[in-house]
């Protein structure tokens, strides 16, 4: 019988971030050495306390089903961090805990989209915002944004392209791919314009930690009381605590939504992993100086490639990340440029050349939505980092312009 895959298994595309990194293994294990600026995951390992309250975990048998929702000690504990934190003013029951703060963004878009609303999503955006939108049979709406104006969406904008059926509106700051950080004033303008609209607004906030000064984080729903019950704040402890495979993320939102989230996650995954949950428990209520620590040699790392960006011909990093751990660079000068005889047509084939010629992984910047773009990853050793962009300049050094003729012969063509 011939397989006939559904609608959803035709038409989403593999993360791009997650197939490169697949890539840069793949070519390890062959033997050689990738500089791989590909995934977006610390290279620290999970603190040694977080490690051994998983490990207490287990001896004391939290290795079974907990409440659909998370248990109700990381819940509260939660609830508490943002108290303690600035807000908002989450109640234990205004907290779902997810496998991931990928997982909390999916349930949220199930739990407020319907086949035929649209979503705003500004871009550059992460690569999994608009397959995720698109899997609840919503409609992805991009809004391009310019590196001029920062890459922010602006409040104006998200008013031009608001129709009777956009839903809500996706923001990140920290962004991923750009490291573009909104100012209160901004952010405080954008949101009440969706606010006025009667939009929902998903605050992707999980890079919430990994802040440069002078940029300044601030949670959108704090920003007006009045944002309180339309506002859905996602993070979770994978870029803070350097989790990425405990798979422990939340939201928090008005109780009744949560409650609906909760019944959509007990019949997709059950529960979130008891073990990791506990980790993350010891994650929000302990020690807080490896946060610190991770922070600032992130911003040691983001100096270090935006110097050597910055000395390379061609490619041009603007705006200066203020958060996460990105450079989102432009290589658009090196485009039509040819490399062994062929032409450098896009940036998905600079990033192709770039592995197969000196190894170097990025993520091509049309998979965020914008082309001519490449991100680099800076979760990275500085010694690493500093090789894999030597051997990057080489790379963008050795391009040619392309040769007369081919100039010629695509004219005739025309």
């Amino acid at each position: 019988m011939q397989l006939v895959l559904s609608r959803v298994a035709q038409t989403i595309r593999p993360s791009a971030t997650l197939a490169a990194g697949a890539l840069a293994r793949q070519l390890k294990a062959q033997g050689l050495h990738i500089y791989d600026f590909s995934l977006g995951e610390p290279d620290f390992p999970t603190p040694e306390h977080i490690r051994r309250a998983a490990y207490r975990a287990m001896e004391q048998g939290h290795t079974r089903y907990t409440p659909a929702a998370g248990i109700p000690e990381l819940r509260a504990a939660i609830s508490q961090w943002y108290r303690s934190s600035g807000g908002p003013d989450y109640s234990a029951d205004e907290i779902l805990v997810s496998s991931g703060a990928k997982h909390a963004l999916y349930n949220v878009l199930a739990a407020l989209c319907d086949p035929g609303d649209e979503v705003l999503i500004p871009a550059p955006y992460w690569v999994s915002y608009y397959d995720m939108v698109a899997m609840t049979g919503a409609r992805p709406i991009v809004v391009p944004t310019a590196a001029e104006q920062g890459f922010k969406l602006t409040a104006d904008a998200l008013r031009a392209a608001c129709t009777p059926r956009t839903k809500l509106v996706l923001v990140n700051s920290p962004c991923n791919p750009t490291g573009t950080v909104y100012t209160p004033e901004e952010l405080y303008e954008l949101t009440m314009a969706a606010w006025e609209r009667g939009l929902w607004i998903v605050s992707d906030e999980i890079y919430e930690k990994l802040i440069y000064p002078p940029a300044r984080f601030v949670r959108v729903a704090t920003l007006d009381v009045r944002l309180r019950e339309r506002v859905c704040t996602v993070s979770g402890v994978s870029k803070t605590y350097a989790m990425t495979g405990w798979r422990i993320g939340w939201v928090g939102a008005p109780k009744e939504l949560v409650q609906a989230m909760a019944n959509i996650q007990s019949q997709q995954t059950g529960c979130p992993c008891s073990v990791s949950q506990y980790a993350a428990l010891a994650a929000v209520t302990g020690d807080q100086s490896c946060v610190e620590q991770m922070r600032q040699e992130f911003e040691k790392r983001r100096d270090l490639v935006c110097r050597a960006v910055a000395n390379i011909p061609r490619l041009a990093l603007r705006p200066t990340p203020g958060g996460a751990f990105y450079a989102f660079i432009n290589v658009q000068a090196c485009l039509g440029a040819e490399v062994n005889g062929q032409t450098l047509t896009d940036d998905v084939a600079f990033c192709q050349w770039a592995l197969h010629k000196v190894q170097v992984n990025l993520v091509p910047g049309s998979a965020f939505g914008a082309p001519g773009y490449v991100r680099l990853s800076f979760a990275a050793s500085r010694e690493e980092l500093q090789a894999g962009l030597d051997r990057l300049e080489r790379f963008v050094q050795e391009l040619r312009p392309r040769c007369p003729s081919h100039n010629r012969h695509s004219a005739d063509s025309d």
